[in-house]
């Protein structure tokens, strides 16, 4: 697992807001936002763009449910951001995470996605210690990781993490 190096200099990893549950006979693909999910992923994007989080790219996966979460950021950070829907982000492995982050040349990077992969990333890039003191109970659904590159200590640091 090769864990990036700058560029970016900031690597925001938003989990998707909660989903519903599947159909009988709907692909877990195909899951939109539930009513709390559509809610909560306007209210973690109107935090972020209100803490003057902005991503330069935005990358999510094209699972329905992480559509639904990017359009909310896409509606908050305004109508300028590029927001790229990858496939390969979804039921993707953590190096498949960070390779798509240090392909980029972009100063700060969105990525929106799935647990567990969103919480091994985040572990990849602070550390285990880091990660546990910061997230007591995992991952949550709309949780917005802002993780930024201290060059001076050559390591990544969570600079804040913005829940609902």
């Amino acid at each position: 697992m090769t864990v990036p190096l700058p560029p970016p200099n900031r690597i925001y990893l938003l989990r998707h807001a909660e989903a519903a549950w599947a159909e009988p006979g709907q692909r877990d693909f195909d899951r939109p936002l539930n009513e709390k999910g559509f809610g909560d992923a306007e209210i973690i994007a109107d935090k972020a763009a209100d803490k003057g989080y902005r991503p330069d790219l935005l990358i999510s996966s094209t699972a329905l449910r992480c559509r639904d979460t990017a359009d909310a950021v896409y509606r908050a950070m305004g109508l300028t951001l590029e927001v790229r829907y990858v496939d390969a982000l979804y039921n993707a492995t953590v190096d498949n995470y960070l390779e798509i982050i240090d392909a980029q040349d972009e100063s700060a990077v969105m990525l929106v996605g799935h647990n567990p992969t969103m919480e091994q990333a985040l572990e990849a890039l602070i550390g285990h210690e880091a990660m546990v003191s910061a997230l007591h109970g995992g991952f949550p659904t709309a949780g917005l990781a802002v993780v930024d590159y201290d060059a001076s200590a050559a390591v990544w640091r969570l600079t804040d993490f913005v829940v609902v």
